[in-house]
């Protein structure tokens, strides 16, 4: 019977936890191992072993377990899915949740699947990723200034997360915001339910926020203020999910843009590795 998730420490190419992490078994263990992490590399070990929420935990490894007949011989992660990239970016980038045989296969966000096909390929385009494709997990793709991140961290049932599910992995998301606010110039939100659950985690790492909060939108664009000074520009931008690809609601040419936008605010010097 194949295994229902890949053992933290096991080998697995980009894996940030170790057999000793922590592991949060509800949602009040979130709470305080998330503002108890030391350090952003201890912070994502601590999401990736994540077992909070049992409907997601029984979802994810069902998907690990039965996989899709296309990857049958793939050994899937089957855990949650933990930010990626440049541990100092400039601009950050947040989805919804990864997919079950995306980010849930390969361990890496946005990683294997179509959406992360596009996103890729614009990252690649517009001078935030080192290569067109991420295919998996140690495939020598990097972040160039650039980190992604998702409001909910395992793979839901119909790409549906619960509200509670949302509340229970908000603190992953807060306090990852806390770790990279000093350089973050720019953030980037993929679809309306990740610029809905984004604005209750940029108040809790201290920015300031307009009110009433804007709508939603493709190129919608708010200058907010960063919590150590400055500036941050937050961009909303369309999800490149297959429906909306397929129906042409969103092109290259109109992620691209989004892109170029954020990484010219955040600043022409954008570079490093993730």
């Amino acid at each position: 019977m194949n295994a229902p998730f890949v053992p933290p420490g096991s080998g697995h190419p980009e894996d940030p936890a170790g057999p000793e992490t922590p592991v949060a078994r509800t949602p009040e263990d979130v709470r305080v191992l998330a503002a108890a992490a030391p350090t952003l590399d201890e912070l994502v070990a601590r999401q990736s072993v994540c077992r909070a929420c049992p409907r997601l935990v029984a979802w994810r490894e069902q998907v690990a377990v039965e996989r899709r007949r296309a990857y049958a011989e793939e050994e899937y992660w089957g855990r949650p899915v933990p930010g990626w990239g440049d541990p100092e970016p400039r601009v950050l980038i947040v989805g919804l949740a990864p997919a079950a045989h995306g980010g849930n296969r390969t361990g890496r966000i946005f990683t294997g699947d179509r959406s992360g096909d596009w996103l890729f390929a614009s990252l690649y385009r517009t001078g935030l990723a080192a290569i067109p494709t991420s295919t998996h997990a140690g495939d020598g793709q990097r972040l160039l200034g650039a980190r992604v991140v998702a409001s909910v961290r395992c793979a839901p049932p119909a790409n549906k997360p619960t509200p509670a599910e949302r509340a229970a992995c908000f603190p992953w998301l807060a306090r990852e915001l806390r770790f990279v606010a000093d350089t973050v110039r720019a953030i980037v939100v993929l679809g309306g339910y990740g610029w809905q659950a984004l604005w209750p985690a940029l108040n809790e790492a201290g920015y300031a926020l307009p009110r009433p909060r804007p709508a939603f939108g493709h190129g919608v664009e708010v200058p907010l203020a960063a919590p150590g000074g400055g500036s941050t520009l937050l961009l909303g931008c369309y999800h490149p999910s297959q429906q909306n690809t397929f129906t042409g609601r969103v092109t290259e040419e109109m992620l691209d843009a989004v892109f170029l936008r954020a990484r010219e605010y955040a600043g022409s010097a954008v570079g490093g590795s993730g």
